[in-house]
């Protein structure tokens, strides 16, 4: 379902959302170019939209038959989530994650974009336009994952070194899930709170950050980074010990990491207190 050709042509769709829509925006928005969704913490932007309805009208374009489930989309169309589990192809998009970042004036922002069929992730890209001179991050299954060009590997935490480990904002996690997330606060674990989800799954990817233990399901914030984890050697797991689908219906909160034996101590550790 995906060739050179058209991962090619897929990154080039995804830069020029970025450069038309989003990053004009960014330290310039309005003050009517912001609002809330559902609550202080959930903010969308016209370069939001904009940018999600760019890659819908283009990626779509490129794969005909296929479908787009997005953050904005699903927000004004909640049964659009349910094409995860049809059998067309599905491009899953989140035009800015990290909205909250991006509406500070922030770096830590990212657009996602991955594409999926029957609860497979295929292939999936990563941009963020303001980290260095723009980092874009690939991955295909089966194939690996690059950034800029090289070869992803997540590696092992160094022995004896306390676990960087980035979980959900409190705001987004249930009574249940907040004392599952506090078997973190542990010997031999830094956990801390999480930034743009894509970029922490980077960050694991790179070996920058050693695991995420998460809360939330929505696929446009997971689908992208979990493939570029699974393609650098990393893992992923819920609380029933299996890998995280992104179709819904998961444990959680559920653990992406460098490797599998981080991967099943941050589980241990949030199965303990859950």
């Amino acid at each position: 379902m995906i060739d050179e050709q058209l991962a090619l042509a897929v990154e080039r769709v995804v830069r020029e959302a970025v450069s038309d829509e989003v990053m004009p925006r960014w330290r310039r928005l309005a003050d009517h170019e912001v609002a809330v969704k559902t609550g202080p913490h959930d903010l969308v932007t016209t370069a939001d939209r904009n940018a999600e309805l760019w890659l819908r009208r283009e990626l779509t374009a490129l794969l005909p038959g296929s479908v787009v489930v997005g953050e904005e989309g699903v927000a004004e169309d909640p049964a659009g989530y349910l094409a995860l589990g049809e059998d067309a192809p599905v491009w899953i998009v989140d035009p800015v994650d990290g909205t909250r970042q991006f509406v500070r004036g922030e770096r830590g922002f990212c657009t996602l974009v991955a594409l999926a069929r029957r609860g497979t992730i295929e292939a999936s890209w990563l941009f963020a336009p303001a980290l260095g001179e723009g980092e874009l991050a690939h991955a295909r299954r089966g194939e690996g994952a690059w950034l800029n060009g090289r070869r992803l590997v997540s590696g092992s935490p160094a022995p004896g070194a306390p676990l960087d480990v980035a979980y959900s904002h409190s705001d987004y996690t249930t009574r249940g899930q907040k004392r599952a997330l506090s078997g973190l606060w542990t010997e031999g674990v830094a956990p801390r709170q999480c930034g743009a989800a894509g970029l922490e799954y980077l960050g694991i990817a790179t070996g920058r950050v050693d695991a995420v233990a998460f809360s939330w399901e929505l696929a446009w914030d997971h689908a992208a980074g979990l493939l570029l984890v699974r393609e650098a050697g990393g893992v992923d797991l819920t609380l029933t010990g299996g890998p995280f689908r992104i179709e819904g219906g998961n444990a959680l909160p559920f653990t992406a990491a460098r490797d599998t034996a981080t991967a099943k101590r941050v589980l241990g550790l949030l199965t303990r207190q859950g």
